[in-house]
């Protein structure tokens, strides 16, 4: 696993031992960052559930000017914390070692509204349903913020508009999917 491009293009990352956590390979990232790439640039970042912390992290060597990191895990905390000084783009980094709401909570209080949230929840577990109510009346996303959720193929997102959700655009891939979605105005 590496970053792919940017400043930090090539430069190796480590993952969490063990099955708790998926990468995202090579490819599935590039095209993910292929549809994102308008809002990339200059943007507040939030990777939620970040495992690896390989996703904000390629959003950092892209050209985002701050990312924050949310896991609960020590293995995952540990990867993200080495990723981002491999990177050198630790200053620009903040890791929050939560559970995602509480770590939302954090990001509220600390008064940060993004531009990119991207979750990767563990497949199956309907934690996405949560983490998007909650979102709907969060002061850290905006009508504006792009929301990205990778989730297995089979979950179901029909609720989404009443939610207050528009989708904006679904990629699926061979196993699982990314559903771009925002808070309706």
């Amino acid at each position: 696993m590496r970053i792919i491009a940017g400043e930090a293009r090539s430069v190796p990352l480590i993952t969490p031992e063990g099955l708790e956590t998926r990468p995202t390979s090579d490819q599935i990232k590039e095209t993910l960052f292929n549809m994102m790439q308008m809002y990339t640039a200059g943007s507040v970042f939030l990777d939620l559930f970040a495992g690896s912390g390989q996703i904000g992290c390629e959003a950092l060597s892209r050209g985002a000017k701050r990312a924050v990191f949310v896991d609960q895990g020590n293995e995952p905390i540990r990867c993200i914390k080495h990723n981002v000084e491999k990177i050198k783009m630790a200053d620009r980094a903040l890791i929050l070692k939560q559970e995602a709401v509480s770590g939302i909570r954090t990001c509220e209080a600390e008064g940060i509204v993004f531009d990119i949230i991207f979750m990767d929840p563990p497949y199956e577990k309907e934690m996405e349903r949560g983490i998007l109510e909650y979102l709907k009346t969060s002061s850290i996303c905006t009508s504006e913020t792009l929301i990205i959720v990778e989730a297995s193929k089979k979950t179901d997102f029909s609720y989404l508009d009443i939610l207050g959700y528009d989708v904006i655009k679904d990629k699926l891939y061979k196993n699982n999917r990314h559903l771009f979605i925002q808070k309706k105005d």
